[in-house]
């Protein structure tokens, strides 16, 4: 079958109208369809823009988008013109594609979304499949990327990678960073089972980072490269801790087979950024083999100036927030290590999550640290009712520091009542959550 190739756009397109076609196709989670024919179909419609850059695409359960922003940083400081591309977005879709560290701008991100658009449609009349939203978005980062003459593309995986989306672009250098229960209804059951499904983005033709692991994912990552004939780079363990900032910015020595670097300190808080950031070192050196020019100082450049928002980002106030997208347990035990060691103020957490999260796991890992518990449910079809959430809450934290407020809205507003000007209000238990409370932020100006 042979599809036309649309390279001009059928039709001008305002960035709201942009945004409402993608998200009518259906929530990205709820109707995805796994796999690779349609994004390749779609991609080949659009003169395959993958093709005019080298990509570096990073799966996993925890860490791959902290991985990710730390890479394309040291890429920047290294003078590299540089895309990303990440998922999920908090508050504007936007934030999924950045151009040399900067969101695109929604105009450019409706013109490349009407294009995708036209060859989604035209897909759709010749085969009876619409690609979905993610892969749609997807297709228009990459389109964006080539328009943008990016020398590096690096891609987040959404979910698994065997059949998501952004493996279709082939990437050449490759990473997997640590695997952990998650998503079980789409990847599979076992940790095995879901190192599989993350370790099919190694092909034969990749270079391959791989951060430490738990004994059965190892196995399967290790297999996995044994298969296709490659041999991994294993991220380095050799780490050692300074000291660390009142807000929990680790300094911290990295040694490898290369070189040391010594950073003063992380810009991204919590000690399992330990693990991320060595990731991003031996990805950052694989490049460097592979003739880019990223040097020493632009690996430590960027590990010091890293952004990735809604990761145990602090934003400052009266009393200030916390943001942390824990929505598994690995996640929810990083952020407990991370209140254990660093928060000594009163803590109100504020928590919602998807009904199809380890629940239980979350809240017993992160209930009991909070002094004041306000429930709530994110704007989304997969959120668990807080009355569900309340039934947890019985077991992990006591009746009276317990309140349901369903809207995010009344649920951060019962926090400020509640959490004294010296305390703490940490927002967690879904990134879709979190970017909600934070479209709420431009009107609280007063306690910022």
């Amino acid at each position: 079958m042979c599809l036309r190739v649309f390279v001009v756009n059928l039709w001008p397109v305002r960035f709201d109208e942009a945004v409402s076609y993608l998200l009518s196709l259906g929530h990205e989670t709820l109707a995805m369809k796994l796999g690779l024919a349609n994004v390749t179909r779609l991609l080949a419609a659009l003169d395959d823009p993958q093709r005019a850059y080298p990509a570096v695409q990073i799966a996993g359960t925890n860490g791959k988008g902290s991985t990710a922003a730390m890479l394309a940083a040291a890429a920047r400081a290294a003078g590299l013109r540089t895309g990303l591309y990440t998922s999920p977005h908090l508050v504007s879709i936007t934030e999924r594609i950045n151009l040399n560290g900067a969101d695109i701008a929604p105009a450019e991100f409706a013109r490349h979304a009407t294009q995708v658009r036209a060859a989604a449609e035209a897909l759709h009349d010749e085969t009876g499949a619409r690609p979905t939203f993610f892969e749609q978005v997807t297709a228009v980062a990459l389109l964006a990327f080539r328009a943008a003459g990016v020398e590096l593309a690096i891609l987040e995986t959404g979910l698994g990678g065997r059949l998501d989306a952004t493996t279709a672009a082939r990437a050449r250098v490759v990473a997997v960073t640590p695997v952990a229960l998650d998503h079980q209804a789409y990847l599979g059951n076992t940790l095995a089972e879901i190192a599989a499904e993350k370790a099919a983005i190694i092909r034969p033709d990749t270079s391959v980072v791989v951060a430490p692991q738990p004994d059965e994912a190892r196995a399967v990552i290790t297999a996995r490269c044994r298969e296709c004939g490659v041999t991994p780079v294993w991220a380095t363990e050799r780490v050692r801790v300074l000291d660390a900032t009142a807000d929990g910015r680790l300094r911290a020595v990295f040694e490898t087979a290369e070189d040391v670097y010594e950073v003063n300190p992380l810009a991204l808080r919590g000690r399992h950024q330990l693990t991320n950031a060595a990731t991003a070192v031996a990805l950052a050196e694989t490049l460097r083999a592979r003739g880019f020019p990223v040097t020493r100082a632009a690996i430590i450049e960027g590990l010091e100036t890293a952004a990735h928002p809604g990761r145990l980002e602090l934003r400052p106030g009266t009393p200030p927030l916390l943001f942390d997208g824990a929505h598994n347990p690995a996640g929810a035990a990083a952020l407990r290590a991370y209140l254990d060691e660093f928060v000594r103020a009163p803590l109100t957490l504020v928590f919602g999550a998807m009904a199809d999260k380890e629940l239980a796991e979350l809240a017993a890992a992160l209930f009991p640290a909070a002094r004041r518990l306000v429930l709530t449910r994110p704007t989304n079809p997969r959120a668990a009712p807080p009355d569900a959430l309340a039934q947890l809450a019985q077991q992990h934290a006591r009746p009276a520091t317990v309140e349901l407020a369903a809207p995010p809205a009344a649920a951060l507003a019962r926090a400020y009542e509640l959490t004294p000007p010296d305390g703490l209000i940490c927002v967690t238990g879904s990134l879709y959550l979190i970017g909600e409370v934070q479209a709420l932020l431009p009107g609280l100006a007063s306690r910022l």
